[in-house]
């Protein structure tokens, strides 16, 4: 009876897997939008005081001082444009090496039969957030 109950359990927990799994990758994909969001802001509002700082130049300092603005202002966003998708490109990464090593743990789990054979499905899921 208790070997039935734990595969239940087992059971209901891996039909949420797949759940964590999408909600996981979901949640690391928000934050990096959110923080390429923030970087981009943070790189407008220094390109603006920067420009504040050159308006009280004069002549080619002032022109170079808007421009080494300008460049610091396109920098600051292609780094959060790489950063966002470095972090979207781990999540996918991350999310295929789940599904590649769930495959080999349940190919593994192949050689039993019966209960032992559900039971290591099941813990294959579990563990691969399948």
């Amino acid at each position: 009876m208790k070997l039935r109950n734990a595969i239940f359990v087992a059971l209901g927990i891996s039909l949420m897997a797949p759940l964590y799994a999408a909600d996981m990758k979901d949640v690391v994909e928000d934050r990096a939008e959110a923080r390429h969001d923030a970087a981009k802001d943070m790189a407008k509002q220094n390109y603006e005081a920067a420009k504040d700082n050159c308006k009280k130049m004069s002549g080619n300092a002032k022109d170079v001082c808007m421009k080494d603005a300008k460049a610091a202002y396109t920098g600051a966003k292609a780094q959060a444009e790489a950063d966002e998708k470095a972090t979207k490109s781990q999540a996918d990464a991350n999310e295929d090496k789940m599904e590649a090593n769930y495959k080999a743990a349940k190919e593994r789990c192949d050689s039993l039969s019966g209960s032992a054979k559900d039971a290591c499905v099941s813990e294959a899921k579990m563990k691969y957030h399948q």
